[in-house]
């Protein structure tokens, strides 16, 4: 349970519309009314709904479970049924045989077989166990801020459509180089968040600095953190059947295949990262391309008894330093975003790395 406890892996959004004054009523109303139904001995192949965080068979959020301080946290619960297609072949078989028995005919006509295969299907369907999948779900409403336990298209797809569904809102990625969320300054340069793989080149970027001063890179004045590259790179150039990939693994990530990788025109787009700040260490696996965080290991927090008193404290905590790793990012790479729409990167910054990819 990621927001809650052990490890976690997250997507970020941004929720679009405004928050109606008697949102609180509205989001218990509906979180309930769209909340996991009764799937067993239903003929439909997939099922969603909203669940409580902590027990998956509760969906009822007496008391309103789902409040943590300003964030609201909850569950959204997925079950498929799949049908083996040997099985379906044989079953449908079994049933045509029985159909031109009955009605001592030749052979089935092509519509015939496909209403055949149609209720069979629909048969087995009942009878299958459903696989649940659950997914976090943390929703500020004020910050419009949405994170979402999962890395993948489909299930944030499935998220979507539901979450539009049952509370009237949109959403998108969280980019950081998406020029709406950039200075007018730095977004005259970006002119769409689809162009350069920004994602990968500051990630690339973050290799060099992290490798520059041993870790240490200076975010602001009199503000430096560390950062360290551990056990995992993957390196790539180019996109879907054109993507050329090498992932380098090890006790240490300044392994001679990955610079070698860099001089061939890869670039990073995704690395385990160690993070310290003000004695607080993180780690995580960075996914460049959405700005996407893996397995995040949180510092180890002040130990709190478990009981419903602390609950609400200790997962505000967690969420807090969650906060704190995922600013950190956004402002290393306004930071290099500073720099690469600088003078100084082709003056200065792009000489050193290439002197660094050298050693």
């Amino acid at each position: 349970m990621g927001f809650l406890k052990g490890s976690m892996t997250f997507s970020q959004y941004r929720v679009t519309g405004e928050i109606p004054a008697d949102f609180n009523n509205i989001f218990d109303e509906q979180v309930k009314r769209y909340a996991f139904p009764d799937f067993i001995g239903a003929a439909a192949e997939k099922a969603a709904g909203w669940t409580d965080v902590e027990d998956p068979l509760d969906t009822d959020f007496a008391g309103g479970k789902y409040n943590f301080g300003n964030y609201l946290i909850f569950s959204l619960r997925i079950d498929k049924k799949v049908v083996p297609p040997a099985l379906l072949r044989i079953k449908c078989l079994q049933v045509e045989k029985e159909y031109i028995a009955k009605r001592d005919i030749a052979k089935i006509h092509r519509k015939q077989r496909e209403e055949i295969k149609e209720a069979v299907r629909g048969d087995l369907l009942k009878k299958v166990q459903p696989i649940p999948s659950f997914f976090e779900v943390c929703w500020h409403p004020m910050e419009k801020s949405l994170l979402i336990s999962s890395l993948s298209d489909k299930v944030t797809d499935d998220f979507h459509a539901l979450f539009h569904e049952a509370f009237n809102f949109s959403f998108h990625p969280f980019l950081p180089w998406d020029p709406q969320y950039l200075s007018p300054e730095f977004a005259a340069h970006l002119s769409s968040p689809e162009g350069l793989p920004w994602g990968r080149e500051f990630l690339t970027w973050l290799w060099f600095k992290s490798e520059e001063r041993d870790g240490m890179i200076t975010v602001s004045p009199g503000e430096e953190v560390d950062i360290h590259f551990v056990r995992r790179i993957v390196l790539a150039s180019g996109d879907g059947d054109y993507s050329e990939q090498v992932v380098c693994q090890g006790i240490r990530s300044d392994l001679k295949e990955g610079k070698e990788a860099l001089r061939q025109g890869k670039m990073i787009k995704e690395g385990r990262i160690k993070l310290c700040r003000d004695a607080a260490n993180w780690e995580f696996t960075f996914k460049a391309d959405r700005f996407q965080f893996q397995s995040m290991k949180l510092p180890e927090a002040m130990e709190m008894e478990e009981d419903e008193k602390d609950k609400e404290g200790k997962t505000l905590e967690r969420i807090y330093l969650l906060e704190q790793a995922i600013k950190t990012m956004e402002r290393l790479f306004n930071l290099f975003l500073q720099i690469r729409l600088s003078p100084a990167w082709e003056a200065e910054e792009k000489g050193r790395m290439a002197t660094w990819l050298e050693k």
